[in-house]
């Protein structure tokens, strides 16, 4: 019993460790080698499996009715534009140079929508769930406008258009947001008695998303260890994504606090999508930016285990 607890109390940490440690460990086993690509294509299939059946329980969880704006919606908001606008001036009106790598992934950790599984944490940390539910459909929404205007400015070379990028970001975002909605909505009308048992797995969700957790650490390692980047360009891209994680769960701590609602906004604005961040470094920036994705994964993964652990001490669990 006191291992079992022992694993309940430590789910995140182990989850980030076992996933760095598993990747490092089958890497170098040579007879793995040629299944590496399948268990990559295995990787990729099941980690958006895995987000939806989170956000599909979240939604059996939250009534409709729950769903409200809140003004730190609406002022987190703001913030957000105007930072991300803030860092892409100046790489859109300045020649290309090495720093623009630092300043594209500073840029991304900060425009990057709220983590779908900021509700698990949430949750386990006493806050609104549907509060920041409601943050992670806006926020979703604001970067599918906002960074479609920006990057054809800040990369000029790859030639998409507005519509084109709109499409891209949009389909890549929300059918993991809106199809656990409406199937949601759908059970709840139909089979509500299957909302209520889905309802009633109060853990799974967590559980769930320390194997997503684990799977995307592996990947961060893979992109870190597989960086042919310079040094200088890691320790910046480490660096910006520290600051940049340590700014916004205090801005969303400061926020929240004015409406009751601390433990939300700190989630919903610290808490992201650092897959998207990836996705984003790749697709339309670099693979280099895209390892401050990785970084930021680590960061705010390591502040949810040390507010996980201190309210396990305050309750004295």
């Amino acid at each position: 019993m006191q291992f079992i607890r022992f694993l309940k109390n430590w789910t995140l940490p182990l989850g980030m460790t076992s996933g760095a440690a598993v990747y490092l460990t089958l890497s170098h086993i040579e007879a793995l080698a040629p299944y590496k690509s399948a268990m990559s294509a295995g990787v990729s299939v099941v980690q958006p499996l895995l987000i939806f059946l989170m956000l599909f329980l979240t939604f059996c969880r939250v009534s409709p009715s729950d769903f409200r704006l809140r003004r730190w919606h609406i002022a987190m908001l703001l913030l957000q534009c105007a930072a991300t606008l803030l860092i892409a001036l100046p790489l859109c009106v300045m020649p290309p140079a090495r720093w623009h790598v630092i300043l594209e992934g500073a840029m991304l950790c900060l425009v990057c929508p709220t983590a779908t599984a900021a509700a698990v944490v949430t949750r386990r940390l006493g806050g609104d769930v549907a509060s920041v539910t409601t943050y992670t459909i806006l926020i979703n929404t604001l970067v599918a406008l906002l960074l479609p205007a920006l990057l054809p400015w800040i990369h000029p070379e790859t030639g998409a258009s507005f519509a084109v990028d709109l499409l891209r970001i949009a389909g890549h975002t929300f059918p993991m947001l809106v199809v656990p909605m409406l199937l949601s909505l759908f059970l709840r009308r139909c089979k509500p008695s299957w909302v209520e048992a889905l309802a009633a797995l109060r853990d799974l969700p967590f559980y769930l998303w320390t194997v997503s957790l684990s799977l995307a650490i592996a990947v961060t390692t893979r992109s870190i260890v597989h960086s042919h980047t310079a040094v200088s360009n890691m320790l910046g891209l480490a660096l910006v994504s520290l600051v940049a994680c340590a700014i916004q769960f205090a801005l969303g701590r400061r926020l929240g606090g004015m409406e009751g609602d601390t433990v939300s906004a700190t989630q919903a604005c610290g808490q992201k999508n650092t897959v998207f961040i990836i996705w984003l470094g790749y697709t339309f920036l670099s693979p280099i930016t895209s390892l401050a994705g990785g970084f930021y994964s680590i960061w705010h993964n390591v502040y949810n285990s040390y507010q996980l652990y201190r309210q396990r001490k305050a309750i004295g669990a």
